[in-house]
């Protein structure tokens, strides 16, 4: 079994007990298709950063869950249909997903500064000419 995460936003107009209603709805969802739910995260009602359906506000929850990789697309099958939730999102929790990048250093160049001859990254900078300024010049 996988870990997964439910990110959902549901309707700020609705009460607290029909929120509840709606919640419960969407745990019976993730158990119906072989999930089990580990812990839900409640935000409370937090304001929109738009408009969604003529509503500035929403209820948001996070429920965290396990279950068969097939079973994601089917919550969200049915979650998509459901009234008075506005968004939501599954994304796996799965620590082991994270991918790791070569830890290369590069360069102003853009070249692997591995390969950069040590002379090259020793070389001093240039220095500066002493020339006088237009300025300068008519007051000497």
């Amino acid at each position: 079994m996988n870990k997964y995460e439910l990110a959902v936003a549901v309707n700020g107009k609705l009460e607290e007990g029909d929120k509840n209603a709606v919640v419960d709805k969407v745990k019976a969802l993730i158990e119906r298709f072989g999930g089990s739910i580990t812990s839900v995260d409640d935000w409370g009602k937090k304001r929109y950063a738009y408009e969604v359906e003529k509503t500035k506000e929403g209820w948001y929850l996070f429920i965290k869950f396990q279950a068969e990789p097939e079973a994601p697309a089917e919550i969200e099958q049915r979650i998509r249909i459901m009234d008075n939730i506005h968004r939501y999102l599954i994304v796996s929790d799965e620590k082991e997903l994270v991918v790791k990048h070569d830890e290369k250093k590069f360069d102003a160049d853009g070249e692997n500064a591995e390969n950069v001859d040590a002379s090259k990254a020793e070389d001093p900078a240039p220095a500066e000419t002493e020339t006088a300024s237009p300025s300068e010049e008519g007051e000497a």
